[in-house]
């Protein structure tokens, strides 16, 4: 479903030139529950960028379900994020004014969906990671753990084929993250969504049925 062949990713620093990735190659099948693993700076947030369509690479290939997206012009990258990719972020990105149903319907939006069947989805998306009674409550009248099922439920908000989960459980504490895991692995078994986690928490990426680990812009 995904594939990478030497994917390399640059950043200047003065005269220096940094390597984020430095000819990574990676293969990921349908329904997968990847772990990507490694210290702050070793490229785990490039690679799940390029993997979702965030930022290209400087080199190599990024195919997903035979799209080329290193060729992809903005429109088709655009769509691709919209209504292939689902992202979880450390950071929850919610807009602090709106719902929790208003977040949720806000990538229905973009994707045009009319505004009777947003709320239906969205909803729908709500009740499955367990928030059905806290629909219209802001991110301020939320616990942490509750921000980031709001989170995943926006993810879900599209029906995408993958989840890229950026550090997820940063902000929570043990038992929360512990649930956000658990959660998140329930709708890769259940809906058969590939799922990537970025983290550099070693108790997570041994949840996942695969994990790699990234150091210096290397898988090792």
């Amino acid at each position: 479903m995904i594939e990478l062949k030497d994917v390399t990713k640059t950043y200047k620093m003065g005269d220096e030139t940094i390597y984020a990735l430095n000819k990574v190659s990676l293969n990921i099948d349908k329904g997968d529950f990847l772990a990507i693993v490694g210290p702050s700076g070793s490229g785990k947030s490039t690679l799940a960028n390029i993997i979702g369509g965030l930022d290209k690479p400087d080199s190599g290939d990024v195919i997903v379900d035979d799209e080329h997206l290193i060729k992809a012009k903005d429109n088709v990258l655009s769509h691709y994020r919209n209504k292939k990719i689902g992202f979880v972020f450390q950071t929850f990105n919610l807009q602090p004014t709106y719902t929790a149903l208003e977040n949720v319907m806000l990538p229905l939006i973009f994707a045009r969906i009319p505004h009777a069947k947003r709320v239906e989805r969205a909803k729908a998306c709500l009740k499955a990671v367990g928030l059905d009674n806290r629909m219209n409550h802001k991110p301020t009248e939320l616990s942490g753990g509750q921000r980031q099922r709001v989170s995943i439920a926006r993810a879900l908000a599209n029906e995408p084929e993958i989840i890229i989960a950026d550090e997820p459980t940063g902000n929570l504490d043990s038992q929360k993250g512990i649930e956000i895991i658990d959660l998140l692995k329930d709708l890769n078994k259940k809906l058969g969504v590939t799922l990537i986690i970025i983290t550099h928490d070693t108790s997570v990426a041994r949840q996942a049925k695969k994990t790699i680990t990234i150091h210096d812009g290397k898988i090792s």
